[in-house]
């Protein structure tokens, strides 16, 4: 039974086949429509937190629980996808996302940090869907191309993710103007972000439906049986999919300790709203925009040289980190763009490698355990990051950081070639 899963894995929906090119244009319309959410939960989340209860080591802990709720909507997204609906998972996630933002909106007005907390685990569950999104790219086209695929919609995510902070000013400008916290702007973006990505997936997830259906037959499935845990344990021994676990974990265990304390200490030391806006577009931009190169690379030349070279990366971010200068504004500005550069190349390289790394019948449930991964490495490093920190400050914990990114290009260098 496993193998003629493995070997055919889910069989599409009855229809013409859709032009490979017009297919990821919809996933990648869609996902940079919800993607223009995400500031929310991140930047927002961090000074929305600061300010409710006080202290900037409170800054990390909606960001904490943001990625709680988006470990919970990976399960969700991918326990959908295995049952041959990836577009009914990803609009779900989506709508939980709405109802997240709209906790958040009512906590930022009541000052109520339980209820921010809250709203937050909601909140993460949409951010589930916008990441997860990339796997349906590696179903268009070829094996050879997955690469380059799931790089086209990463560069997607980048027009709304970059678009989304740069709006911390105006939307906040609109929320004060509405009788809202300031803080509350983003939040307000991300219900109209969210609620419109959920149509989208939801109608792309439908043959008949005029223009968007042309997705259906990589977003719906039939014919999909569940593999069994004996089954999906075998699949996560491997070598390569070990490696690619470990890659996802540590870039966003890094990127993330990063930015759950960066707006602060930039608000700490004299930045505004609109130049730290500014700052995590540029470095939400170095996240995404370089994945087609990215994924190219990996196509071309393996996965090995990519990680490593994102490794080498995060290594000078965290030097720039231990000597940077607080009121620096270009020195903070390549500092974060290179983190974010550092984080594309162990995300795309990872997410290539675990797709290659298991037949088509496990994959969208290994993709669900790599987002998981993923975002419960966030869930400790934004904490951790807050604490540190606070106690004894940004220096010091960019050396830190070093320490974790030195080990995993130990580890990537010594897991090359093995079994």
């Amino acid at each position: 039974m496993s193998s003629e899963i493995d070997a055919r894995g889910p069989r599409e929906l009855p229809g013409k086949a859709p032009s490979p090119g017009g297919v990821l244009a919809l996933l990648a319309a869609a996902t940079a429509t919800g993607s223009t959410g995400l500031a929310a939960g991140g930047t927002a989340g961090a000074l929305l937190g600061a300010e409710l209860a006080g202290t900037s080591a409170a800054a990390g802990l909606p960001v904490a629980l943001l990625v709680v709720g988006s470990a919970a909507g990976a399960v969700l997204v991918s326990a959908q996808a295995g049952r041959g609906r990836r577009g009914r998972g990803l609009a779900i996630g989506y709508l939980v996302g709405v109802a997240g933002a709209i906790i958040v909106i009512l906590a930022a007005v009541v000052r109520s940090v339980p209820l921010l907390l809250a709203g937050s685990v909601v909140l993460g569950v949409a951010n589930s869907s916008v990441f997860m999104a990339r796997y349906a790219a590696l179903g268009v086209g070829s094996a050879r191309g997955r690469g380059l695929a799931l790089g086209a919609v990463f560069v997607a995510t980048a027009a709304g993710a970059v678009l989304s902070p740069l709006l911390l000013g105006p939307s906040g400008a609109l929320a004060e103007a509405a009788g809202l916290p300031r803080l509350a702007g983003l939040y307000l973006v991300a219900v109209v972000a969210f609620g419109l990505a959920a149509l989208m997936f939801a109608a792309a997830s439908v043959p008949r439906f005029p223009v968007l259906g042309r997705a259906a037959p990589v977003l719906s499935h039939r014919g999909v049986r569940a593999p069994g845990r004996a089954e999906l344990l075998g699949g996560l021994r491997g070598r390569q999919v070990r490696s690619a676990l470990v890659t996802l974990a540590v870039a966003n265990f890094v990127m993330v300790a990063f930015m759950s304390v960066a707006p602060v200490h930039l608000l700490e030391h004299g930045h505004g709203l609109q130049p730290i806006g500014l700052i995590v577009a540029l470095h939400v931009a170095g996240m995404f925009a370089p994945s087609p190169l990215t994924g190219h690379l990996a196509d071309r030349f393996g996965a090995l040289p990519v990680v490593v070279l994102g490794w080498v990366l995060l290594l000078a971010v965290c030097l720039i980190g231990l000597l940077v200068s607080p009121g620096g504004t270009a020195t903070m500005t390549i500092h974060l763009l290179l983190l974010g550069v550092a984080w594309n190349c162990g995300v795309v390289t990872g997410s290539a490698m675990l797709a290659a790394a298991v037949p088509a019948g496990l994959r969208p449930h290994v993709e669900g355990v790599g987002e998981v991964v993923m975002q419960l490495a966030a869930m400790l490093a934004a904490p951790v990051a807050s604490v540190i920190t606070a106690a004894a400050g940004y220096p010091v914990f960019s050396l830190a950081c070093a320490f974790v990114a030195l080990g995993a290009l130990i580890h990537s260098y010594r897991s090359r070639g093995r079994p």
